[in-house]
């Protein structure tokens, strides 16, 4: 990394840490861009030149979070499948403490800000449904599927819903105060129970799922 872009890191993190301490205080509703500005010592223009909304500043991680799945079924193993895929992944992130997994007691905090903004509740949806849209489309990549047919997407769905649930369970459970390891080992059985009816189906694709006329079946 080139000192210009390390400046342009350092920066970003400064803004994102001490956005996201004002956040932490006073509410994300009830802090500016503005104040966000001040407190770092940067004019608001220079905030809005790395984050374009208050969202942003928040979800800071967000293009990495909306494109995990999609790499995840990119990066499986040969003839592996999506779903066994995006499980190993998954139990992988609460094994490793995988920050964006929240399976922390940290994150408490963070979660509870997101629970009192209308705004934040709905970028947690619209980022939910571009991951998903991401997923879709590396599954009909990966499957041949012609641009018309439904089945990626509604296999992206069931995929990413299922993820987005449970770590949905992590939050709630975090936020109330459970213990992180028993919140870790109901989390992971049921990865493996909803996961595992998800293969029961879905075991071979997009391995072994071609659409007619574009190199399978």
């Amino acid at each position: 990394m080139g000192l210009r872009e390390l400046k342009k890191q350092q920066t970003r993190e400064l803004l994102s840490d001490t956005a996201m301490g004002l956040f932490a205080e006073r509410g994300f509703d009830r802090v500016t861009v503005v104040e966000v500005a001040r407190a770092a010592g940067v004019s608001p223009n220079t905030v809005f030149n790395y984050f374009p909304t208050k969202e942003d500043l928040f979800f800071d991680r967000q293009e990495e979070v909306v494109a995990h799945l999609a790499e995840v079924v990119r990066r499986r193993p040969s003839g592996g499948s999506a779903v066994d895929a995006v499980r190993a992944d998954l139990l992988a992130a609460f094994a490793s403490g995988e920050p964006t997994v929240g399976l922390n007691p940290g994150m408490a905090a963070f979660w509870r800000i997101v629970e009192d903004s209308a705004a934040l509740r709905a970028r947690l949806l619209e980022l939910g449904e571009r991951a998903e849209a991401a997923l879709a489309a590396a599954l009909a990549e990966a499957s041949g599927a012609a641009p018309e047919d439904p089945l990626p997407r509604i296999v992206a769905g069931a995929v990413a819903g299922a993820h987005r649930a449970v770590l949905g369970e992590v939050r709630r459970a975090v936020v109330a105060g459970e213990p992180t390891e028993a919140v870790r080992a109901r989390a992971e059985a049921a990865v493996e129970r909803a996961f595992g009816l998800l293969a029961a189906g879905l075991a071979r694709y997009p391995a072994e799922d071609r659409a007619p006329g574009r190199g399978g079946r």
